[in-house]
């Protein structure tokens, strides 16, 4: 949330050039304020663990976010009970007329197919074409983005060989994003994927600007010019032992698997994991929902 000082206070230049968010007196008086309207598509199959994961980090904020989770119909969850997606889950179909002020699509454990493979492509094509009227900001993530940065901007994926899996560190291009705000030098976010995007590829597309990349995992953080569409190709939400139930899932099903980078340590699985991605991951929640969602979506929802 922002500092709130006086308009002529001459700290206001000073903490602006910082990158840090100064509200004047004026625009707080003149904020109108009500719930967020946050519709999370969920995509993974252990659908329970991932609303989890997402809802923690949205919820550490001051905002008072609603949020609605969305499955697929053109998809039979096979990890997730019915009962669960009939209490709480909605489809498109029901929600296509609403707007929402953000929206998150998920990441799948689909990238080794083509996208056309994937037995809920259409439905999510029609998702993604109507966040263009209907969501004020929408973050795609892994596979998500993958999806989405294909859809819009006909961004190819490409196979990696061998599964990208670990904790890297990670640099940010553009400085004073406010997506970045009150980040380290270096963070490190985690990976798990058998498939990436150039860096060339989304640099060739004037609509897209890159913000952060790492030097083992490659492009990180993607947004459009208009602020409406965020890709990040990692997963800083999750829980500090999901690398190590993957690890130990694929060990299990005789499937040839490194040891997760820079997560047990001395590449060790017997120890537990070391956790230094937590406060980047809750940090970069918040500031995508501040700056990108709270502080931009107009006030009546119906403008957006």
């Amino acid at each position: 949330m922002p500092i709130k000082i006086p308009d002529s206070l001459p700290a206001t230049a000073t903490l602006e050039g910082e990158n840090i968010f100064v509200m004047t007196e004026y625009r707080a008086m003149h904020q109108d304020i009500r719930p967020l309207n946050l519709l999370i598509l969920n995509l993974m199959p252990t659908k329970i663990v991932t609303e989890t994961q997402l809802l923690r980090k949205l919820s550490n904020s001051p905002l008072q976010v609603q949020v609605e989770l969305l499955h697929t119909l053109s998809h039979v969850s096979q990890n997730t009970d019915a009962s669960h997606l009939s209490s709480f889950y909605t489809t498109f179909d029901q929600i296509k007329d609403r707007k929402y002020d953000g929206m998150i699509i998920t990441g799948a454990p689909v990238e080794n197919l083509d996208f056309t493979d994937v037995d809920y492509w259409d439905e999510l094509c029609e998702i993604m074409e109507w966040t263009k009227t209907h969501v004020h900001s929408t973050l795609h993530i892994c596979w998500g983005a993958q999806a989405g940065l294909y859809y819009h901007y006909n961004i190819p994926k490409y196979d990696l060989g061998k599964k990208l899996f670990g904790v890297f560190p990670h640099t940010v291009v553009r400085k004073r994003s406010p997506l970045f705000r009150g980040f380290d030098d270096v963070f490190y976010v985690p990976h798990s994927r058998y498939t990436e995007n150039k860096l060339e590829d989304v640099l060739a597309v004037p609509e897209l600007q890159l913000l952060a990349v790492s030097e083992q995992a490659g492009v990180f953080a993607v947004k459009s010019q208009d602020n409406r569409r965020f890709f990040i190709t990692g997963h800083p939400e999750y829980d500090p032992d999901t690398l190590a139930n993957e690890y130990f899932r694929d060990v299990n099903k005789g499937i040839d698997i490194n040891v997760p980078n820079n997560y047990f340590p001395n590449d060790d699985p017997t120890q537990p994991p070391q956790v230094r991605w937590r406060s980047a991951a809750q940090l970069f929640y918040t500031n995508w929902l501040n700056y990108y969602v709270y502080q931009t979506t107009p006030y009546d929802i119906r403008d957006i």
